[in-house]
């Protein structure tokens, strides 16, 4: 196609910062010259329609473009993944399937270009193409990565491996419509996409609503991808073997007529007519696949192109861009001039963008609007008290959590590890695990609300999913194990902090932690990960709570569910314990970060700020220690570390949902000022960063530092230091 300069008066006003224009394209006047998504209408009429395929290849071509063109503008970015799929996302959205998701974050640049040309990111003040030039990979932009804050689009994209997990909650949640997302060939070597895919459809035989469309292009990032070896049949049985029903693949080689090497290749080669074959196929492809997943057909839909197609260069060197690839660069320049429109191709393609789906994305896909939720009323909280029997901290809140399942048919619980494991059976007892054999004797059944997977990330996965998308939901876990399911609500709590509209907090039960797991050997003392909370807290959003007690961990979960857009760490033991708190007392601890379990007075005085709840035993004792010697002692018990921060020392004021509240100077000197001042936790040392920071106090940490064998709770405390001797030993010393 040959570029040329047209008259300004005849370039609309988007096309502005299009640097290239195509003089003409063979057969517009026949194919091209009416929309074919007739106006008043969501998608094309008929996939088999010349015009239909005519008009997506159009589509294809303008998203190359605008991905090159904004890419190009600042050197940087993901032009070849996207590139090598456009004919696929094309197909979709000319079908009138909007409710695209992809976990393929370097495919962005593919994604804001397809809601600039349907005006989506008019929302966010981008009318033309120069404007999204300026703002791409900017603050206040379009990020190098898909989050939560761009209109028209469903999720957040980056961390490999995840996109099925907001494709299915999606599905889950909205069953009339169809979810198409991208799974990149390099993606699909994580280690969880199958599983998540076998669990949920065994949870859920009916839902399938969810489309995978499998991107297939040979290379990875910096090479060629581990399945570029298979063949059409090995990767269909793979599907196949899967669980997947119908396999539909699309090999660009069928339709290749320039020999190109190798078995995969670029259809922008092809010649035209063949360009147009191959698009038809797409086209009629993507609608065979959309209405088996419509069907109840477990389906997967998969285009094979070589990476890179149309772009600037090919294979993995098609991937990135580096400093050399401006705007100026000989491979930017012609690959844009290849793929240069005339302007009344842009005018039509916009069209057709602008109808698709009923309008802007951001104005119609799901996620745009608040998901309504019933009412759960007031939660049947009850009261211990204080100094009474001992009580099972998850077992009270497990009796909170069947309550909001019953009041929300919607509500779901996960958990990979056994909600009976975790002091939490009356949760399975009364909310039933789902699975397709019912058998009383495990609480199991078809259509229960307790999602049971062994596996932690389609447990975080799904749960998390569905919290971004608006619904209630609680993952459970050992805090040991929960690591394995924490880059997806990880990415999801980061999403939430971005996102455009509030939406229920993703809140989590960690029980058994390390202290009660000593005859399980290591593998089940890993409390590391709450040095990775303890980080997240500065993000302004990410709650870490530690409920010293049964009537604590009510109230605690009680709010957690108010909350909107935030991550809330519930941490607690599966072992009876005292009773430490009332409820106004956890309140007060929510709201100013700790609260006071003890106090006494002495010559000199020594704080105690602990988390946790069993770590709190050693602590007394070590109290009646050094009150014998008339040291006065006040124990501390910190329940919300994230309101002890400063209000600089945390990001809470760039959060969309924004929680400002910090303890103050006096109410902080009120709690831990003392002579001394000594940390306790049974996990990371790093939680207790908030307190040891603003104290001025003579300071010291007991906390843990590594897992052993042992026969009590008692004795793994002692291998990690933390016992009644020497917590008096050190106070003293500090007192001297």
């Amino acid at each position: 196609m040959t570029a040329v300069t047209p008259n300004p008066k005849s370039v609309p006003a988007f096309c502005e910062g299009i640097q290239y224009f195509g003089d003409r394209i063979p057969e517009f006047e026949t194919y091209g010259k009416t929309p074919v998504i007739a106006a008043g209408k969501t998608a094309i009429a008929d996939p088999t329609d010349p015009s239909a395929a005519y008009q997506t290849l159009l589509y294809a071509d303008a998203l190359r473009y605008l991905v090159l063109q904004i890419t190009g503008s600042k050197a940087s970015g993901h032009p070849g993944g996207f590139a090598s799929q456009a004919e696929a996302y094309a197909a979709m959205v000319m079908l009138g399937h909007k409710n695209f998701i992809t976990e393929v974050g370097h495919h962005a640049p593919g994604f804001y270009s397809a809601m600039f040309l349907d005006r989506s990111l008019e929302d966010m003040g981008i009318e033309t193409v120069q404007q999204m030039r300026d703002r791409f990979r900017e603050r206040h932009g379009l990020l190098g990565h898909l989050s939560g804050q761009i209109p028209g689009l469903l999720a957040p994209a980056g961390p490999l491996g995840q996109g099925q997990h907001f494709a299915m909650a999606c599905a889950l949640l909205h069953r009339d419509k169809l979810f198409p997302f991208t799974v990149g060939d390099g993606g699909l070597g994580e280690p969880y996409v199958m599983s998540a895919f076998g669990h949920f459809h065994t949870a859920y035989p009916t839902i399938t609503n969810f489309l995978p469309i499998l991107v297939w292009n040979g290379y990875s990032q910096e090479h060629h991808s581990m399945v570029s070896t298979q063949s059409n049949e090995q990767m269909m049985a793979y599907w196949h073997g899967n669980g997947f029903e119908e396999v539909v693949l699309v090999d660009a080689k069928d339709f290749d007529d320039q020999n190109q090497p190798g078995a995969f290749v670029d259809s922008t080669a092809f010649s035209f007519e063949q360009r147009l074959e191959f698009t038809k196929a797409v086209l009629v492809a993507a609608d065979e696949a959309a209405r088996s997943a419509l069907n109840g057909k477990l389906t997967v839909f998969i285009i094979k192109q070589l990476k890179g197609a149309g772009v600037h260069a090919r294979g993995a060197k098609s991937h990135n861009l580096y400093a050399q690839h401006t705007l100026d660069n000989p491979d930017i320049v012609n690959a844009l001039k290849t793929r240069a429109l005339p302007t009344e191709a842009w005018e039509l393609v916009r069209t057709n963008c602008e109808r698709a789906g009923g309008g802007p994305a951001s104005k119609t896909v799901v996620t745009e609007f608040v998901l309504p939720l019933p009412d759960l009323g007031a939660l049947p909280l009850e009261e211990f008290p204080v100094g009474g029997d001992p009580k099972v901290s998850t077992t009270a809140m497990g009796k909170l959590v069947a309550a909001v399942g019953q009041a929300d048919p919607g509500y779901l619980v996960s958990n990979a590890d056994g909600n009976e494991a975790s002091g939490i059976a009356n949760i399975n007892q009364a909310l039933k695990i789902i699975h397709p054999i019912e058998d009383p004797l495990y609480n199991q059944k078809p259509g229960g609300q307790v999602y049971e997977p062994l596996s932690e990330d389609a447990c975080a996965g799904l749960a998390a999913s569905l919290s971004l998308m608006g619904s209630r939901t609680l993952w459970c876990s050992y805090e040991s194990f929960a690591i394995n399911g924490l880059p997806i609500w990880q990415t999801v709590t980061q999403a939430m902090a971005e996102l455009r509209r509030p939406t229920p907090s993703t809140i989590t039960l960690f029980t058994a932690g390390a202290l009660e797991q000593g005859r399980n050997g290591w593998t089940h003392q890993r409390p590391e990960i709450e040095a990775y909370f303890a980080a997240m807290m500065r993000n302004g959003n990410v709650f870490p709570v530690f409920p010293p007690d049964a009537n604590s961990i009510q109230v605690c979960y009680d709010w957690a569910l108010t909350t909107k857009n935030k991550g809330v760490v519930i941490t607690a033991s599966k072992s009876p314990l005292p009773i430490r708190t009332t409820f106004e007392q956890t309140r007060q601890a929510l709201r100013e970060g700790a609260v006071v379990l003890h106090e006494s007075q002495g010559g000199k005085k020594v704080v105690f700020a602990v988390i946790g709840d069993m770590i709190l035993l050693p602590v007394f004792e070590a109290a009646q220690c050094l009150e014998a010697d008339g040291i006065g002692v006040r124990i501390v018990s910190v329940v919300n570390p994230r309101r002890l921060y400063r209000p600089t020392d945390v990001a809470w004021d760039i959060c969309s949902e924004p929680d400002g509240d910090f303890l103050d100077d006096a109410g902080f000197d009120r709690l831990f000022s003392a002579d001394a001042l000594i940390g306790v936790i049974g996990g990371a040392s790093a939680m207790l960063e908030p307190v040891m920071l603003r104290s001025t106090a003579k300071r010291d940490t007991f906390a843990w530092k590594r897992g052993e064998t042992t026969a009590s709770a008692g004795e793994l405390m002692a291998v990690n230091g933390i016992t009644a001797e020497a917590i008096a030993k050190r106070s003293q010393e500090l007192l001297a």
